[in-house]
């Protein structure tokens, strides 16, 4: 039977980062091996190129701090809530420690 992964918003997130950054890293490598090429066109190609290349850079600078801040916010969040109703956060925890108890139980 196949395993299917489930992909949350951060994960997704995370492989788009990591993918963005790694066309970058072969775009830059490119313009380094074309450094010493004539011509017009290539010059041209390579101008666009490095432009839109510190465009990437900068929107995924922006990505991961706006990721960094949702996540801060909502660490802080769930930290108020856990203070303001402890006995309600201690009865979800043990609910859920319960239920992962007797799935891996069946095993």
């Amino acid at each position: 039977m196949a395993k299917t992964t489930v992909q949350t918003p951060a994960s997704v997130t995370d492989k788009f980062v990591a993918d963005l950054k790694g066309v970058a890293a072969d775009a830059e490598e490119l313009l380094k091996l074309t450094a010493g090429q004539a011509g017009d066109k290539i010059a041209d190609v390579r101008g666009r190129l490095s432009d839109r290349l510190g465009t990437v850079r900068d929107q995924l600078a922006q990505m991961e701090a706006d990721v960094l801040e949702k996540g801060k916010e909502v660490a802080r969040v769930t930290d108020q809530y856990v203070h303001d109703n402890p006995w309600t956060s201690i009865g979800a925890t043990a609910g859920v420690a319960f239920l992962l108890g007797l799935l891996i139980g069946r095993r």
